[in-house]
């Protein structure tokens, strides 16, 4: 199939302006893109590139101003960033997938596997394991005795599902991630850290993505629980018994402590701490490298540590770079107004 500016606007719901007809054959960043390739302007600090780029159309929001014309097709969207990744995702279903069994690998008598799944070489598949169509097991994976994987779910390679636990559909773990391992739970007694025994599950709700080496703990008992269409990023640590619920984002090296609770559409930056057995609420944004030691409620926006609101943060830190010269005056004033003056 031939790909157009005019294919892309009507998979996209937008509008062409320019050379309806030209051939698409690849993506790329407008400030790298050549020939033949479409890119897109979602940030108003890249419009510039509009006159320079190379690229042989653009995807930009319908009210982009290009100041005059030119060069390459535009294709008019409502929503440029999210036009984009439909448009990434339509194409990524157009790869082939692997089906099929590779070997070595070991499957437990009695497990089915679906004839449209796939199972990479030196993969482990425990006994009571249940695979669900189309679900992708890449090669060095493990899945423990008794573990559920939903339709079309993926395990890039070298996944460690640990037994007990539940992934739902069309979900994506990412290389080198845990899944059940056990909490960090531990009584001290007679002068040393007993160990408290590990007996709960992990359970992953449908449409969620866990990136590259992270780790999600096996509940004490009951389940640690990470609710539908949230995603985690690379290097990620969740804890045992934490309940995240639906739609959140987390951006890499976030950590969140034993049995706290998250509510829904949250947003939170990289490094991020949270403290455990606190309640967090739904649609709150928290900056870099915040840190939550107490319960928050919803439609914050946080910053810091401990975290405040996000604009005292800013004015606080146009306090601190104001310090210096505050003291130096001080300093200045009691020179002249204090004991020794006039002396």
């Amino acid at each position: 199939m031939k790909i157009t500016p005019a294919l892309i606007a009507s998979l996209t719901g937008g509008s062409v302006e320019g050379d309806p007809e030209v051939e698409i054959t690849g993506f790329g960043k407008i400030e790298e893109a050549g020939p033949g390739c479409v890119t897109f302007i979602a940030n108003p600090k890249y419009n510039h590139f509009i006159h320079t780029t190379r690229a042989s159309a653009v995807i930009v929001n319908y009210d982009f101003d290009a100041g005059g014309e030119v060069r390459p097709t535009l294709i008019r969207v409502a929503d440029a960033y999210s036009s984009l990744a439909g448009l990434l995702s339509a194409f990524e279903a157009r790869k082939p997938r692997p089906r099929g069994i590779e070997q070595p690998c070991h499957i437990a008598e009695g497990v089915e596997v679906p004839p449209d799944s796939y199972i990479g070489a030196f993969s482990y598949i425990g006994p009571g394991a249940v695979i669900g169509p189309g679900v992708e097991i890449y090669p060095q994976c493990y899945v423990g005795p008794g573990v559920s994987l939903g339709e079309g779910t993926v395990l890039r390679p070298g996944v460690k599902v640990y037994e007990g636990c539940s992934i739902g559909a069309r979900c994506i773990i990412h290389s080198g991630t845990v899944i059940g391992a056990d909490g960090f739970g531990f009584a001290p007694k007679d002068g040393r850290y007993e160990k408290i025994p590990q007996i709960g599950n992990v359970v992953i709700a449908d449409d969620v993505e866990i990136g590259a080496n992270s780790c999600v703990d096996r509940a004490t008992f009951g389940h640690t629980v990470i609710g539908e269409g949230t995603k985690l990023d690379n290097l990620m640590q969740v804890a045992h018994n934490v309940e995240i619920g639906r739609h959140n984002v987390f951006a890499a090296q976030t950590g969140v402590a034993g049995s706290t609770k998250i509510g829904d559409y949250n947003r939170i930056g990289g490094q991020c701490g949270f403290a455990g057995h606190i309640h967090v609420g739904s649609d709150n944004e928290f900056g870099a490298q915040s840190g939550i030691p107490n319960s928050v409620g919803d439609h914050n926006r946080l910053i810091g540590y401990p975290a405040v609101d996000a604009r005292r943060f800013a004015k606080t830190q146009v306090y601190l770079k104001r310090l210096e010269g505050l003291f130096a005056s001080v300093r200045d004033l009691d020179r002249r107004v204090g004991p020794d003056a006039g002396k």
